[in-house]
């Protein structure tokens, strides 16, 4: 299809010779100020790179046999090993970046000071075209790459303030969707089971709450259960002793990760009660052994493995010099049904 201009005549994609043309240069000093490579006065590449932007062109940009700094935090690092949520972002991003040519660097996130020497050496390495960092919140490491002349994309996480682009599950309108299936089908006193701290993690709380305040239900800090880490033994304690405690004051408990609900499955079932039966169990990622689990664990689907491919591919659409504004894209969820979650039980009639 055509596209039109103001007036309703066709209009042509920009070229570079338009580029070259309006700066009056060269078509090839106007390519290499594109291009940052060497031998271009500032003040030209400026011009150019100004004109480009003010005419929507899009800069082509070769990407093979380029290298992409993936920066990966402790927590990172940890859930590499405990779960497998960071393995299967991982996974969608390694595929996507063989697809491309690119090479992925990994560089773990130990102490400030190492980071801040490791980023700076990649900036001056031109073959690195840009930086993603995996589940980070530090601010102070944050910090450090708001002036980068290099794109970088946050992995699983968030900048509050939108000065780094990012990508991350719908974090915040999964949970409400997974509270609100959870009230049709008759639940109403739904613990929220959670380890505070990183900002991904508190907008899956915000969804719960938004859920349960709009069904009614003021006072929901009492049913939040925090337990220390993701450990399903800690989430399993916590269940049974708030049992033991209170008696069975709520009827469905939905966790922020998939290993604290197959903690709270066993919690209820230590506590003398089943699952669905008496408790309904939900969690979050859909991991492979959720469908193994005793029984098989209903929950909302994170896209892990898209979640590593969209940001690569957000990456590279901010190479190219041209200045765009930070994006935050959040992949859509949606629930995957199973055998742990059922309907209220009707009391029977006296």
């Amino acid at each position: 299809m055509t596209k039109l201009g103001k007036r309703g005549k066709p209009s042509r994609k920009v070229r570079l010779e338009d580029i070259a043309e309006r700066c009056g240069v060269s078509l090839s000093t106007a390519s290499r100020a594109l291009a940052g490579e060497k031998g271009v006065r500032a003040e030209i590449r400026n011009q150019v790179m100004e004109m480009a932007k003010s005419l929507n062109y899009v800069v082509p940009v070769a990407v093979s046999c380029k290298k992409v700094v993936l920066a990966a935090s402790s927590a990172a690092m940890i859930d590499y090993v405990r779960n497998q949520f960071t393995a299967q972002v991982l996974e969608g991003l390694h595929q996507r970046a063989d697809t491309l040519g690119i090479e992925i660097v990994t560089q773990p996130i130990v102490e400030r000071s190492n980071i801040a020497e490791s980023l700076q050496e990649a900036l001056a390495d031109p073959d690195v075209a840009g930086f993603l960092f995996l589940t980070l919140d530090d601010e102070e490491i944050l910090a450090l790459t708001r002036d980068f002349s290099k794109p970088v994309v946050l992995i699983n996480g968030d900048d509050p303030l939108m000065r780094l682009s990012s990508v991350t599950p719908c974090n915040r309108s999964a949970t409400r969707m997974a509270t609100e299936y959870l009230q049709k089908l008759g639940h109403e006193r739904i613990l929220f089971m959670m380890r505070r701290g990183r900002r991904t993690i508190e907008r899956r709380f915000e969804g719960w709450r938004d859920a349960m305040v709009q069904s009614g239900i003021s006072d929901v800090q009492d049913m939040v259960v925090n337990v220390e880490d993701w450990l399903p033994d800690l989430a399993s304690d916590a269940i049974f002793k708030r049992i033991a405690q209170r008696g069975l004051d709520f009827s469905a408990v939905l966790t922020a990760g998939e290993s604290l609900a197959a903690g709270a499955m066993v919690g209820v079932q230590r506590a003398g009660f089943t699952v669905p039966n008496d408790v309904s169990v939900m969690g979050m990622d859909d991991l492979p052994q959720a469908a193994f689990y005793n029984p098989p664990l209903t929950t909302i689907h994170i896209p892990m493995r898209e979640i590593g491919a969209s940001a690569l591919d957000l990456l590279l659409d901010g190479i190219g010099g041209l200045s765009r504004p930070a994006r935050r894209i959040e992949l859509a969820c949606h629930i995957v049904e199973r055998k742990s979650t059922a309907s209220v039980a009707t009391p029977p009639l006296p």
